[in-house]
């Protein structure tokens, strides 16, 4: 069972950047793709990056694209969300998501809510502007 907590998100102006942290316990943390989801109030939740379970493949939305980043560490069973350049349409609460990929064909990084089996609680960004 994989547990994960997200950490970092806050209140910030637009422009700003923060950096969001999901930290794994209870599994093997390089056996996992790991991606971000983000729901904002009344819309669906969204995929917006995720990351090969080595951290070689990246996988991006288009509204994202050269402001958003995602790496990891699978040392310290973690993974990272950089925003720069933000936007108040960034504004989420954001989820990490953990999906064994051990049998697929490397790398694998669902874009999908429904393929991730763990998730964490998520953590609350707002982008004033």
């Amino acid at each position: 069972q994989v547990r994960l907590v997200e950490s970092g998100g806050g209140l910030v102006q637009a422009g700003d950047s923060l950096r969001l942290s999901c930290e794994a316990s209870g599994g093997t943390f390089s056996r996992y793709a790991m991606g971000w989801f983000r729901q904002a109030p009344g819309k669906e939740r969204e995929f917006v990056l995720g990351i090969s379970r080595s951290g070689g493949s990246t996988y991006y939305l288009d509204s994202v694209k050269g402001r958003f980043t995602i790496s990891r560490d699978n040392a310290k069973n973690t993974v990272y969300l950089q925003m720069n350049s933000l936007k108040p349409e960034d504004t989420a609460v954001y989820y990490c998501a953990a999906k064994n990929v051990i049998g697929y064909t490397n790398p694998y990084v669902p874009a999908r809510s429904g393929e991730y089996g763990y998730w964490g609680q998520g953590t609350q960004v707002t982008v004033s502007s």
